[in-house]
């Protein structure tokens, strides 16, 4: 009986076995996760709470390391200059892989498809139109009329000079016939307050700067995403009115350095999958109002491709002096 129970036994081990050889490498030691931008704003949030759903899963401890500066760009050289290991990756909003390079080509100093490796996205993002609450469009058939109206150029705000935000404000004044004059600003945070003040009319942000605010102090007339927001539903798509070319979405990203084994790139993105599952994540990317979204490395880093090739024409015909 022991030998028939032992027999019995092995195909069982042998499953066990295999099952822990296929299992996802990890890095025995803490890791880093390298974000361009300051504490507290949307790329480190998104960050932290993936970092903190990597632990065990990916390393011991994966801790936010914050190199604001360069738009962003800082972030992007120091892991460009890491060990491929595994114990350094990069979190980074995809303008700064995709839009940056053709926005201060003089300044960017990497080539996300030949000195990174793309790894997997986590999530994307849109932008929104909005307009003080006293304005007198009250949707955005309204706005086309009402900018139709205006004897002059009519200004609108965005976050940042060669922003995502600012191109697509340029691209909506030419859809819609209009004279527009971008006014830069450093952050959402002042733009907003000078929406609400009245002091710019219109407003191109990225959508969960805007949503706190929505039918109080200001009125979003139109989103980026290819799908209604849920949290404001009543608010239509670029497409919806007629306007598809329009449809823009961003996203956060993952990168190890260039070189990084393959195995460490499967188990990081193994382990992102695995993130974007937790409630917790998923709640937390939801108040941002991201949309939690993987990509496999390959399809990763062909949307690197197609999204680069892409802002090259859009930056041209906006007329924006790269470097300025």
């Amino acid at each position: 009986m022991a030998f028939t129970n032992g027999r019995r036994a092995l195909p069982l081990l042998g499953a066990a076995l295999a099952t822990a050889a296929r299992a996802e490498p990890t890095v025995p030691r803490p890791a880093r996760a390298l974000v361009g931008f300051v504490p507290g704003g949307p790329t480190d949030t998104s960050a932290r709470l993936y970092a903190e759903n990597l632990r065990g899963g990916y390393a011991p401890a994966v801790v936010v390391d914050n190199r604001a500066g360069a738009g962003g760009r800082l972030a992007v050289e120091a892991l460009k200059a890491a060990a491929p290991d595994g114990t350094t990756l990069l979190v980074t909003p995809g303008s700064v892989v995709t839009l940056q390079p053709h926005v201060y080509p003089r300044s960017v100093k990497y080539d996300a498809l030949a000195d990174l490796t793309p790894v997997s996205t986590l999530c994307t993002f849109s932008v929104g139109v909005a307009v003080p609450a006293d304005h007198p469009a009250r949707d955005f058939a309204e706005l086309a009329a009402w900018l139709r109206a205006q004897p002059g150029e009519v200004a609108y705000g965005s976050p940042a000079i060669g922003s995502g935000p600012h191109f697509i404000g340029g691209r909506l004044g030419r859809a819609l016939g209009a004279r527009f004059t971008h006014v830069p600003y450093r952050g959402s945070a002042p733009a907003l307050q000078d929406l609400l003040a009245g002091r710019v009319p219109l407003l191109v942000a990225v959508l969960s700067e805007l949503t706190p605010q929505h039918g109080q102090g200001l009125r979003i007339l139109a989103v980026s995403s290819s799908r209604r927001v849920p949290r404001v539903p009543e608010v239509p798509t670029f497409a919806e009115l007629g306007h598809p070319s329009l449809t823009s979405e961003d996203w956060m990203g993952v990168f190890l350095p260039a070189r990084a084994p393959p195995a460490l790139v499967s188990g990081l993105h193994a382990a992102i999958v695995a993130a974007s599952r937790v409630p917790e994540v998923r709640a937390g990317l939801d108040r941002l109002e991201f949309v939690p979204h993987t990509t496999e490395p390959a399809a990763f880093a062909e949307r690197i491709r197609a999204e680069r090739d892409g802002w090259g024409p859009i930056v041209r015909e906006s007329g924006f002096e790269p470097d300025q």
